[in-house]
Formats: C-alpha cells, sequence, structure tokens
C-alpha cells in the first residue's frame, strides 16, 4: 500500500486501513522509529492501546520516565 507525503508533511492513510482499525476524524496516533530497520511506526491511541500501556511505568516515577523518553525521541 502507497501513499505520498504532502508539502505540509501530511500523509493520508487509506480508507481500508482506517476501517480496518477503527480510526476517525480526531483519532491521535503515537509515531514511532525504528532505526536500524530504517522503518516509521503509526499505532493509534485507542483505549486498547492506552490498557497496554498500564503498569509499564510502574515504581519508576512516571513523570521522569515521560521526560527521559521524550528526550531521547528529540535526539533521534
Amino acid at each position: 500500500m502507497e501513499t505520498t507525503i504532502t508539502v505540509k508533511g501530511q500523509i493520508v492513510i487509506p480508507a481500508g486501513v482506517r476501517r480496518k482499525f477503527g480510526l476517525k476524524e480526531g483519532t491521535r496516533i503515537q509515531v514511532d522509529v525504528d532505526e536500524q530497520q530504517h522503518r516509521i511506526i503509526l499505532t493509534p491511541i485507542t483505549r486498547e492501546y492506552v490498557e497496554r500501556l498500564r503498569g509499564r511505568y510502574r515504581g519508576k516515577g512516571l513523570l521522569k520516565a515521560l521526560a527521559a523518553e521524550k528526550k531521547h525521541e528529540r535526539e533521534l
């Protein structure tokens, strides 16, 4: 499946993919980069996605963990 980036850096997610994953206007998308395989990974931020994250940062100090993650992303 192929799409094109606009001048503003936007992409269109094909209708079939949006239907399959239940994406609607306003759905937030997590963007991750796999440096080793040169891939961009788009993950819809749905209730299920948030539930999977539950407990991931337990005991680490959530604010510090998120700040460190954002700092790492900016360095990429």
